[in-house]
């Protein structure tokens, strides 16, 4: 028996250092193909290249809106979540697209041609440039800005939006931070003692100076629900939720319909 134990204590031991040494493996996924261009789906677009501050070059799409991007009801910076890389946001992007936005759709570093490797701390340096590349290279007003991130992406999205002043902020398929959403799916694992990383959007949310839209759907098996409400429940007014059907990675084209009549009746109002 003490043996059967020991062996246990060993192997359980092993699961934690393996967790904690691989825990960026588990949370960035990126791939360097990409398997489509913003016109496969039938939309305009330049290829951009965002310079950081600490010397990486992200690679991304500037798709203007459908009349130019003089006409555009505004400009959304595009968050993405932690697999694959903007070729695989196209669908998403034309939706909006179609609302009549401008959107900047990048890749995190590391993430599909852009160079380095991904981390927390990069990420943000990351939206900084996304940031300073629509401000000061496409000379778009702060007021004309949304800032939407979906899963991860709400993590980029959110610590941009306390350190600038965007017109609003969609966060789609967010968790409150990493720690909760890890303990979700490991809770036989200290995972709350291991996490290097934070991502804490729940301490971000109250503190945004502009409109905020949480979309989040009840399907949701990889973040649960709970982090949408948690989220909305901690963020000042004016605020909006809307509830969903579908996937974590396809409620967006699964509720359609509400989707995007929510995001237009959300853009009309504060935009």
């Amino acid at each position: 028996m003490a043996t059967l134990v020991g062996t246990l204590a060993v192997a359980y031991l092993a699961i934690v250092v393996l967790a904690f040494a691989f825990q960026d493996w588990l949370l960035f996924q990126p791939s360097s193909r990409l398997v489509a261009t913003p016109d496969r789906a039938g939309m305009d677009y330049q290829t951009v290249h965002l310079d950081t501050e600490d010397g990486e070059t992200l690679h991304g799409w500037w798709i203007p809106a459908r009349g130019g991007a003089e006409s555009a009801r505004g400009t959304m910076l595009f968050f993405h979540g932690n697999a694959g890389n903007i070729s695989g946001r196209l669908e998403s992007v034309q939706q909006f697209h179609y609302l009549g936005l401008n959107v900047l759709i990048f890749d995190y570093r590391g993430y599909g041609q852009s160079s380095g490797s991904p981390s927390e701390d990069g990420l943000y340096r990351d939206a900084d440039a996304a940031w300073r590349y629509v401000t000061e290279k496409r000379g778009v007003e702060s007021s004309e800005i949304v800032l939407f991130g979906r899963s991860m992406g709400g993590g980029p999205a959110t610590w941009l939006a306390t350190r600038t002043d965007p017109r609003a902020v969609i966060l789609e398929s967010a968790f409150t931070n990493v720690p909760d959403v890890a303990a979700h799916h490991y809770s036989f694992l200290p995972v709350r003692y291991l996490a290097r990383m934070q991502f804490d959007n729940l301490s971000r949310v109250g503190d945004l100076g502009a409109p905020l839209l949480v979309i989040h759907s009840r399907d949701d098996r990889i973040v649960p629900f709970d982090h949408g409400r948690q989220l909305y429940e901690a963020a000042a007014e004016p605020k909006h939720f809307l509830d969903i059907r579908g996937g974590h990675n396809d409620g967006f084209l699964v509720s359609s319909d509400r989707y995007l009549q929510a995001i237009d009746g959300f853009l009309r109002d504060y935009l």
